[in-house]
């Protein structure tokens, strides 16, 4: 695999930290500028906004620059929002740099997507996006973890300065290791290209697989830690350990996904999908003792992110023409489905269904995403077959009527 992908990974690391740290923090950062754990919870929202509107929205404006340029741009803004926000004065100025730094998420994981799949042959695509991805994955093992303990040990603006470092190493890689070819060469489809991409019935459908198939993820993992403790009876002192359990899981999927998705795209979605839906069908079951619970948590991490790679490939495999806009697309989703998710797994506490109920909404949700996943590939036969039908004529192969056939 090319050297490059791995300033791709950086870039992703930083990314991945950045967005989740923050929920590890949420207490030191409402001690410091005084105001409540509640309300310091909104700045997960704004980063989520954040990528939400920058995906799509500076993919758009960067659809006739060089990708090269753009990926380092993009680690530009990211790097300028993680600074503003560890010299912010107070919540509105934080929460004004954290939707900042939320803005080149997205359109960084899919103008990077798209400049991985160019740097490798056809039959390594799924690996490459699924490397890309290995940083993301990472952050959550190391990342993550040590940045909190380093916030809140140093202080919370520490560790924003800390992430602003890793943007800084990103943009360096980045200068250095991605082909001349992507410095130079501006995608010829343009923004009108970009734009038409989004009008696809089948861009679409693998967009609400992503959102469904990952918001099942986020009905569970937004309330892992009161099933761990609640449940499963663990301290709290150690859910931060059983979390980077998550993250290990993730990762061993994530690179599970991407050697598998090379070779059966479609069934690797529906595999990851069904196993996803049976993982959190059990959840319930494996939370009622410790080791099991442990082991339930890992699974998580690996059925849900079988599907990352397979996702943001069959994306940009439906808008061949013009993949850039709607990868980005596919991130947005992604988000929408932690929104979406983590707001119908809330749905189920509140109705009194108990502390596990979550994982039985998210199971619903990985149905409903194989259910989307299904419809996708209906449509794609039902385009294939007249397809298939009109290259016979072409050739003169016509079939003859039925009644003429000889026996």
């Amino acid at each position: 695999m090319p050297l490059a992908l791995l300033a791709l990974a950086v870039g992703a690391f930083g990314i991945g930290t950045t967005e989740f740290v923050i929920m590890g923090l949420l207490p030191e950062v409402a001690n410091d500028l005084h105001i409540s754990i509640p309300t310091a919870g909104h700045l997960v929202s704004a980063y989520a906004l954040g990528v939400v509107i920058g995906a799509p929205l500076l993919a758009a404006v960067t659809a006739r620059m060089a990708r090269r340029s753009v990926l380092i741009g993009l680690m530009a803004l990211f790097v300028a929002g993680n600074a503003l926000s560890a010299f912010a004065p107070d919540y509105h100025w934080l929460m004004a740099a954290r939707f900042l730094s939320g803005l080149p998420h997205g359109a960084f994981f899919g103008v990077g997507a798209v400049v991985a799949t160019n740097m490798v042959a056809p039959e390594r695509k799924a690996r490459s996006v699924s490397l890309m991805f290995l940083g993301l994955t990472m952050a959550n093992v190391a990342g993550v973890p040590v940045a909190t303990l380093m916030g809140q040990h140093l202080g919370w603006r520490v560790t924003f300065l800390g992430v602003s470092t890793i943007g800084l190493a990103a943009m360096a890689s980045l200068a250095l290791l991605i082909p001349r070819a992507e410095a130079h060469a501006a995608p010829a489809s343009g923004l009108r290209g970009e734009l038409a991409a989004l009008r696809s019935l089948p861009v679409w459908l693998a967009l609400g697989t992503t959102v469904a198939g990952f918001g099942a993820l986020f009905a569970a993992y937004s309330y892992i830690t009161p099933m761990l403790t609640d449940a499963a009876g663990y301290a709290d002192a150690s859910v931060t350990m059983l979390l980077a359990l998550f993250g290990v899981g993730a990762t061993v999927g994530n690179l599970l996904g991407g050697r598998l998705a090379d070779h059966a795209l479609r069934a690797t979605l529906f595999g990851g999908l069904i196993s996803l839906a049976v993982v959190l069908a059990l959840f319930p079951l494996m939370m009622s003792a410790q080791w099991s619970a442990a082991l339930a948590v890992t699974l998580l991490g690996t059925a849900a992110f079988v599907t990352g790679s397979p996702l943001q490939l069959m994306v940009m495999e439906k808008a061949s023409a013009a993949p850039s806009l709607a990868s980005s697309a596919n991130q947005a989703a992604f988000n929408l489905a932690n929104a979406g998710g983590a707001w119908i797994g809330g749905l189920a506490l509140t109705a009194g269904f108990g502390v596990t109920s979550p994982a039985l909404t998210g199971a619903a949700l990985a149905v409903l995403g194989l259910g989307v996943a299904g419809a996708a590939y209906a449509v794609d036969r039902h385009r294939v077959a007249p397809r298939a039908g009109r290259e016979r004529v072409v050739a003169g192969h016509v079939p003859q009527p039925a009644e003429t056939v000889q026996h």
